[in-house]
């Protein structure tokens, strides 16, 4: 019997089988109580009732499973609900032939109760014949499979040894059986070592991962451990990426429920893995007091950080939600998922550029915004190196249109996302960020609105970061491009980065610099090594790291905090405020006048707006006088 023949008869072979079952279950049931083998009469029941017993039974059985739609599942896919449907169906399907025996063939035998225990002979039957036609047809595939992949058969180590794992092998044992050979489970509990799970021997230890991966030849490892703090993961995770072995991890509980199948929850290693970060704890109550019922506008929503202020901002029910770009692609996408999201909120999509005054001015006036996320920037350091006076334009004035904006037409709060390559800048992005947070403290000293600027580091999954590069350089092969190998930097994710932004601005008072607090800096090159590691190749022999020199305007190090600032502490412990500088908008007016002359002049030279630049943000420095080159 193969694939083949039971795919080509099953519309014959099923009901057959049924039949023979219901045969077979009267015949042992009978014999049983009768001790007639050759069904001879007896005192309790007759051969006539007996005949008359399966051929009712024959015709509702048939009916019951038609109706039921049971000839229609695939057998191979058959699970323990449909094996104890078929028992219940048994049951129901003998009490209806028992009824019908009773009342409309005066029949007084066989008994109800002789009669449902011949049903749950029957369905046994039909559950053990089906169970072998499941066994025949797996290992049909198995045979195949192995005939012609045995060779490509990946030896897999599974660490954790709970339900997902018990899950997973499960999937492995059936549907991917022959694609993988399951050595062993790895659990730091014992008390559980020499136990198996789902007929998988505990090996040991996280002290044995690599050393059963360098004995057993281990091709892949599975992390399925959901309930686990950052801090063991990542150690665990280290282990793993010595061994030069491809790691998959197990989805977070939330992704996890929306798979069907527990292996399509397994994933690659993200940076998130390795950074190994407790959860952020939020002040919702306040965050849901400053947004609740009011009328919200996002710049640069369709951006990695201004669509993710979107989502968020939309979990506090706001009145109103404005999303501004000037990209009508990003907006779009945003726009419609946050309406897909959130069918019943006020949702604008409004396509601008910050630079045009007047534009903004009608915006506002039409919507009359309360609370103001400036997301809106050019961040991509390179690029605004070889353009300076698109950063000039769309950073600093851009910022200073909507500062004015906000002033003019009475908006509450309005918050900068920042940068830390504001401080101590060595770049004009980084530069004009700084005027940025200067523009902002300085309007805060004479105007109602509240002008704040939340200031963080590098945000992980942002676009043009350098995480997705790593990915798709070891996706084609490598090599990994790193400018330097001393270069660090602080990593944040979006969705934490975003968070904090929100909590910050609800301890805002006007003129305040929150700085976030990254954890500790990250070597990229590490990093890098890391992601290589755990992707299963080996530095050094299956892919390289290219070292290719600073880029314009890079520093090694980036700060957060520039020596004149000093640090004050808020009710959050990874928030906290700078000392407030001492900035007058007349000076910051005579500062961008300058700008505004240069401006004139399209083809004015790097040269002079790096000069200009260094006259009004005193902090800025060539990268070589940072760097020590």
């Amino acid at each position: 019997m193969n694939i083949d023949n039971i795919a080509k008869y099953r519309n014959y072979l099923l009901p057959l089988m049924d039949i023979i079952s219901i045969i077979l279950g009267y015949y042992f049931v009978s014999v049983l109580i009768t001790d007639s083998f050759l069904m001879k009469p007896t005192s309790i029941i007759t051969v006539h009732e007996i005949l008359t017993g399966i051929i009712l039974s024959i015709i509702i059985y048939q009916i019951m499973f038609r109706v039921t739609k049971r000839y229609s599942n695939i057998i191979r896919y058959e699970n323990n609900q449909d094996y104890l449907l078929y028992i219940i169906l048994s049951v129901f399907s003998i009490l209806i032939v028992s009824f019908i025996e009773e009342l409309f063939l005066g029949m007084k035998n066989p008994t109800i109760k002789h009669n449902l225990v011949i049903a749950i002979v029957i369905g046994i039957l039909m559950v053990v014949y089906r169970l072998l036609i499941k066994y025949v047809l797996l290992n049909d595939v198995v045979s195949n499979n192995n005939n012609s992949e045995s060779e490509n058969k990946k030896r897999l180590l599974i660490i954790g040894g709970g339900y997902s794992a018990n899950d997973i092998i499960k999937t492995l044992n059936s549907s991917l059986k022959g694609q993988y050979e399951i050595i062993g489970i790895i659990d730091d509990n014992k008390k559980r070592i020499g136990y198996s799970v789902a007929g998988v021997r505990i090996l040991g230890d996280r002290t044995k991962i690599i050393p059963i991966c360098e004995s057993q030849k281990i091709d892949e490892i599975f992390f399925t451990i959901v309930n686990i703090d950052n801090k063991n993961k990542r150690e665990i995770l280290e282990l793993c990426s010595k061994t030069n072995v491809k790691v998959k991890v197990l989805s977070s509980l939330k992704e996890m429920i929306t798979q069907e199948n527990l292996f399509h929850s397994l994933r690659d290693v993200e940076i998130e893995d390795l950074l190994g970060r407790d959860p952020i704890e939020l002040d919702n109550h306040n965050i849901k007091n400053l947004i609740n019922e009011k009328v919200v506008l996002v710049t640069g929503a369709g951006g990695s950080i201004g669509s993710e202020l979107c989502r968020q901002i939309m979990l506090h029910n706001p009145k109103q939600m404005i999303l501004l770009d000037n990209y009508e692609n990003s907006l779009y996408d945003i726009e419609l998922e946050l309406k897909t999201n959130n069918p019943n909120h006020d949702i604008r999509a409004v396509v601008a550029n910050i630079r045009e005054k007047d534009r903004l001015e009608s915006i506002f006036e039409k919507y009359s915004p309360e609370i103001v996320f400036h997301a809106a920037a050019h961040k991509h350091v390179p690029l605004m190196e070889n353009n300076p006076t698109e950063a000039i334009k769309n950073n600093v004035f851009g910022t200073y249109n909507l500062v004015n904006c906000s002033d003019k037409f009475n908006v509450k709060r309005f918050i900068l996302i920042s940068t830390d390559k504001a401080v101590n800048p060595t770049n004009i992005m980084g530069a004009s960020k700084r005027l940025c947070e200067m523009i902002i403290q300085a309007k805060d000293k004479e105007s109602s609105t509240e002008f704040v600027a939340v200031r963080f580091g590098n945000v992980l999954g942002s676009n043009g970061s350098v995480v997705p590069l790593f990915k798709k350089q070891i996706a084609h092969g490598g090599p990994v491009t790193v400018t330097h190998k001393e270069i660090t930097r602080f990593f944040m994710t979006i969705p934490e980065a975003v968070a904090l932004v929100l909590q910050a601005i609800t301890y805002a008072e006007g003129g305040e610099i929150f700085v976030l607090d990254m954890g500790e800096p990250v070597k990229i090159y590490d990093l890098a090594k890391s992601l290589i590691e755990l992707s299963g190749y080996t530095l050094g022999k299956d892919m390289e790291i290219e070292i290719t020199g600073m880029r314009p305007g890079e520093k090694l190090y980036e700060e957060l905090l520039m020596s004149e600032e000093n640090l004050e502490s808020t009710k959050h412990d990874k928030i906290f405020i700078t000392e407030s500088m001492n900035f007058a908008m007349e000076d910051i007016e005579k500062k961008l006048d300058m700008f505004r002359e240069l401006l004139k002049d399209e083809n004015v030279g790097k040269d002079e707006i790096k000069d200009t630049m260094k006259k009004c943000v005193p902090t800025y420095k060539e990268p070589e006088e940072v760097n020590g080159e």
